[in-house]
């Protein structure tokens, strides 16, 4: 009879169990490194909390954003700069937290919701090697700009999207007052960029602020002191209806997202781009090393 029983109570609690957590979780990601890795950790920690998952990591960023909307995805990690500019063309400038309450508020209007804002802010940059930023006392975007008012012996390399943004170079130049002459501006693919700098073919480079490859090859980004660039904090996003079932993945996310800042992703985007360790066990690693699995 108690085993009978035993049995029953076992099958009534799976059955709850599975009503909890009845619909599949599904986890979009776009396709670079440091999406891939926050797809990975988000599907190894839903898991091991019980949830059942399926990871569609490295999609294009519109149709990610559109696969949201359309309830295709549930949950991943998006950039407040890339929500307020691209998503819904507010083209005010705002600082960080006025940018992150601004797409919380838009997106709640789309069903989509913004979880905690992690420390980890992937924005545009401008690097130098360590040592000769040290040796020309160039620290901060307005160091920059006297060394080139003064001396004007600097070169820099650029992707050639953000030359030609209306948000990219020539404005910089004009909120920091100095002007580099065309061919004084190299212009090649992003990833070129950083061996461009790294072999001291150029002096400066534009940089993705949480890119693997900084402190790997001892680049320094210098201080947006007058504060021109956008803010890309990056920050979970979950479909509310899936939320509001399963309010146990805003906690785990949140609290997950409380770990990351510029450094931290640095140096995980580090591991898989530098020192080719799996995406799938740098995320493990990482879980681990906070306690959270």
């Amino acid at each position: 009879m108690y085993l009978r029983f035993a049995k029953m109570f076992a099958a009534g609690a799976a059955m709850l169990a599975s009503v909890a957590h009845a619909d599949e979780i599904t986890i979009g990601g776009k396709n670079f490194t440091e999406q891939q890795l926050l797809s990975s950790m988000t599907e190894q920690l839903l898991s091991s909390n019980g949830f059942d998952v399926d990871n569609r990591a490295g999609m294009g960023s519109a149709a990610l954003r559109q696969a949201m909307e359309n309830g295709q995805i549930d949950v991943y990690w998006e950039y407040t700069g890339t929500s307020l500019i691209t998503y819904n063309k507010v083209t005010e400038k705002l600082n960080a937290e006025e940018t992150y309450n601004r797409v919380k508020e838009l997106d709640a209007e789309k069903g989509i919701v913004w979880l905690n804002a992690s420390d980890a802010n992937n924005t545009y940059a401008l690097a130098m090697q360590s040592g000769e930023a040290e040796e020309l006392g160039i620290s901060t975007l307005s160091d920059l700009a006297e060394r080139i008012n003064t001396e004007n012996d600097l070169t820099l390399a650029s992707n050639a999207e953000w030359y030609a943004r209306p948000d990219g170079l020539k404005p910089l130049q004009k909120e920091y007052g100095f002007e580099l002459s065309r061919s004084q501006v190299k212009r090649m693919d992003s990833g070129l960029v950083y061996e461009a700098l790294k072999n001291g073919d150029v002096n400066v480079g534009l940089v993705f602020a949480t890119d693997g490859r900084i402190p790997a090859f001892d680049f320094v980004t210098l201080e947006d002191d007058k504060g021109y660039f956008p803010a890309y904090a990056l920050a979970p996003v979950v479909r509310d209806e899936v939320l509001e079932a399963n309010p146990k993945i805003g906690e785990l996310l949140n609290e997950l997202s409380a770990k990351l800042d510029d450094s931290t992703m640095a140096r995980l985007n580090a591991r898989v781009d530098v020192e080719r360790v799996s995406i799938e066990q740098v995320a493990e690693d990482f879980l681990a090393e906070v306690g959270m699995i």
